[in-house]
């Protein structure tokens, strides 16, 4: 079994599409969305359509959640708040109560999957270093828990302390537990404006993860021309 694992797509159809057609080259037999399927982007119900007829497993990101609920907007980012508030316009009811719905935690296999964290995963804390991933570690019932909400590839391992492995491959080790995350399909914030997913080959207990150029230009011209905030095209030339 080998297990295509993508978070963050934020409504960029064009690097779903690509990751989505790479997965399959790759020999994929089944998907897991980590969350955030829309927000900031221009094709919300596009993207969201698209990963719900792969029939996979899927968890709550908090655009996913704020984008399914009608709670107020005006505490957040002032950028993210109008992208929000667009998509919130842009999804039908139903789609927006596939969206409230969403687990916010999941077993699959023998991993667990999570948006943010699993201390708290409703909060939607960040885990941007090996303090953060230590909490989350406290609540990790399996070897290996994937996650997203950064934007940015990261993998944690614990023995008896915390260390950071390089986010390019790794060999899960049978006495280790691991925080992974995988990185962003749609709006990448590590400096490298690809979009980024990992593959778990399960079989050989190894994870490689996958860089892919698309057609930025597309997206970046969807976003104008919806009136999005311009700062979300240009931000996603500069993967950040």
């Amino acid at each position: 079994m080998r297990i295509a694992l993508f978070a963050d797509i934020h409504a960029n159809l064009e690097a779903l599409e690509t990751v989505l057609a790479d997965a399959a080259e790759q020999g994929c037999t089944d998907y897991v969305c980590l969350g955030d399927i829309v927000g900031y982007n221009a094709n919300p119900s596009e993207c969201l359509e698209r990963v719900r007829a792969l029939d996979c497993p899927v968890v709550k990101g908090n655009h996913d959640e704020d984008c399914g609920g009608d709670h107020s907007l005006d505490a957040m980012n002032p950028t993210a708040a109008e992208a929000l508030r667009w998509t919130r316009e842009q999804l039908s009811e139903e789609q927006r109560e596939y969206l409230r719905t969403l687990r916010m935690v999941r077993q699959v296999e023998d991993f667990t999957i999570v948006h943010s964290s699993l201390d708290q995963p409703q909060v939607w804390n960040y885990v941007s270093n090996k303090f953060d991933a230590m909490s989350s570690f406290s609540y990790q019932f399996t070897r290996v828990c994937f996650h997203g909400h950064t934007h940015v590839p990261r993998v944690f391992a614990r023995d008896t302390s915390v260390k950071e492995l390089s986010a390019e491959s790794v060999q899960f080790e049978d006495n280790l537990k691991y925080f992974v995350n995988v990185g962003s399909v749609g709006q990448p914030r590590n400096g490298d404006w690809r979009a980024c997913y990992a593959i778990y080959d399960i079989p050989s207990n190894t994870l490689v993860f996958r860089r892919l150029e698309y057609d930025i230009l597309t997206t970046q011209e969807k976003i104008r021309q919806a009136g999005l905030p311009d700062m979300l095209a240009t931000r996603l030339a500069e993967g950040r």
